[in-house]
């Protein structure tokens, strides 16, 4: 198993969508590209989701233009239904992101319907999807719903199998909505469900920090043989349909803890720092991370460029 990991960066579309403030589109497009200059590969863009419920992405189509000039760039998008994976596709979307829930109540609060419902749907979604669109589940809540708190692992597993059973050339990813997971949860949850479906063709997992895991998280997805991981520069994000969860890993945080490690991201950290100091600036963002300010302090980015080598 390779050591190289895959940061996938969320701050467009999981940093962004909190921010009551309009970001003007120009200046999520001039992120997007400093972001892709920092040697981060592949970035959620955005969702077509109801302007109504999430205002701050209703100009995802115009992102997903955008990414198309940035060469080497996978952008990906997310999606809570079979209707607006269709509005997603028919924008020039490749990479698809279907959202669903573990938990029944997180599912009601933030997809107004059942589990099982939209397990339907995403069945109905795969009879209609274009043979060259990635695919990816986020399952939220994987490990603790605001509502109804710690989620025993056997009907995740289920849910993870129904899911599998429809599909399984999938990326799925294990989500800490709530960042109340702990380390040996998410091992736990990781190796059983990897265990039990050894043919999906890849795992990821997505850490929130509300409570100073996601990188103690993370590390724990690592040792289980995930490779893919869900980070937000600055430290940016938050659910609307989880109160309480404060952000995502900061991706400054998680590359400078592979990098440490030896384990190569692919990413200029002293590229990604004023990305994320200006990310975390933003009116009405609410940040978080602890390496940008370490790194930021005197001689601290030339330390972060040798981070790797003194590793080795």
């Amino acid at each position: 198993m390779s050591d190289a990991v895959e940061i996938v960066e969320v701050t467009p579309r999981d940093g962004f969508q909190p921010i009551k403030p309009w970001i003007p589109t120009a200046v999520k497009i001039d992120f997007l590209r400093r972001l892709a200059a920092t040697g981060l590969r592949r970035i959620e863009i955005g969702s077509f989701v109801s302007p109504t419920a999430i205002p701050q992405l209703r100009d995802t189509a115009e992102l997903i233009e955008a990414a198309g000039a940035l060469p080497g760039l996978r952008p990906q998008v997310l999606v809570p239904t079979a209707r607006r994976a269709r509005e997603a596709v028919a924008a020039g979307a490749r990479l698809l992101v279907y959202v669903l829930s573990a938990s029944e109540a997180h599912n009601q609060s933030n997809l107004r319907r059942s589990v099982a419902e939209s397990v339907d749907d995403y069945a109905r979604m795969l009879d209609t999807l274009p043979g060259e669109v990635e695919l990816r589940i986020n399952l939220a809540t994987a490990f603790d719903c605001p509502f109804d708190g710690r989620m025993a692992m056997g009907p995740v597993l289920e849910l993870i199998a129904r899911l599998a059973a429809l599909r399984q050339d999938v990326e799925i990813c294990l989500c800490d909505t709530t960042g109340r997971a702990t380390p040996d949860h998410v091992g736990q949850l990781a190796s059983a469900a990897m265990a039990c479906q050894p043919d999906v063709t890849a795992w990821a997992y997505h850490a929130h920090d509300t409570y100073g895991l996601g990188l103690a998280t993370t590390h724990a997805a690592y040792r289980e043989g995930i490779r893919i991981f869900d980070a937000a520069a600055g430290g940016l994000g938050g659910c609307p349909f989880a109160p309480g969860a404060t952000g995502n890993v900061a991706t400054e945080d998680v590359v400078w803890m592979f990098e440490r490690m030896g384990m190569p991201t692919g990413v200029d950290i002293a590229a990604l720092l004023p990305v994320a100091q200006d990310a975390a600036a933003l009116p009405g963002a609410s940040a978080g991370g602890r390496a940008r300010a370490a790194l930021l302090s005197s001689g601290g980015v030339a330390f972060a460029n040798t981070a790797r080598c003194a590793a080795q």
